[in-house]
């Protein structure tokens, strides 16, 4: 593959940042991350960062003109040459067609797949040892003891934004913001050399990443 422009949908605990970490290390492609783009933007005060800035600190959202201009900018450097891993952008309808417009190309739309109560049983069986970051889950990866951790001994705990509350809240914007993604770049499919596929997300790693590998090979021959 000489070439790989690459965008992962799915809802929240599907497992995308962990396929985009091994996906930019085997395939030695860049992640773009939007919001290392912004601060990288304002530390250099250029006049796109000190624009954003601006916006921010007036604690407004970034327009996706000033994104879009980011983008193009940090696309024209020498280790996008063999592609790159667009994170967190495009993430709604607006913002995917505002991309195409500028010109921007994707090679493959990748979603990666998972029910929604498995959504929920993986976030919110998540607990966190605060002091290290370490993090465990009731079924999936249990501490030796229940509630304490591993090496210190000290209480996990179950973070605000992991409770099925907040959970149920963000896939609620999801399905309404995220998801006419996946339609927009099914259609985008049909009519262009852009590639949509979707992959299951349950299994190991190693078995999603194996999928996701699998649908490129396949759309590379």
């Amino acid at each position: 593959m000489t070439r790989l422009r690459v965008i992962l949908l799915g809802g929240p605990g599907v497992g995308k940042g962990t396929q985009a970490l091994r996906l930019t290390e085997h395939f030695n492609i860049p992640q773009i991350s939007t919001g290392d783009m912004l601060r990288s933007a304002i530390a250099a005060r250029g006049a796109l960062g000190l624009n954003a800035k601006k916006i921010m600190d007036a604690g407004q959202l970034v327009s996706d003109d000033i994104i879009i201009a980011l983008v193009k900018e940090r696309l024209t450097h020498d280790d996008c040459n063999s592609g790159f891993l667009l994170d967190g952008f495009p993430r709604t309808l607006a913002q995917a067609e505002a991309l195409t417009q500028a010109g921007i190309t994707l090679d493959y739309v990748i979603e990666i797949k998972v029910n929604e109560q498995e959504i929920i049983k993986r976030i919110t069986g998540r607990r966190v040892h605060v002091a290290s970051g370490r993090v465990y889950h009731i079924d999936y990866q249990p501490p030796l003891h229940d509630g304490v951790d591993d090496i210190t001994g000290e209480k996990l705990i179950l973070r605000d934004d992991d409770r099925e509350e907040i959970i149920r809240k963000r896939l609620h914007v999801y399905h309404e913001q995220t998801l006419p993604l996946v339609q927009y770049y099914q259609v985008q499919s049909r009519r262009d050399a852009l590639m949509f596929s979707s992959v299951d997300g349950t299994g190991s790693v190693d078995e999603i990443f194996k999928r996701i590998l699998e649908v490129l090979s396949k759309e590379e021959s």
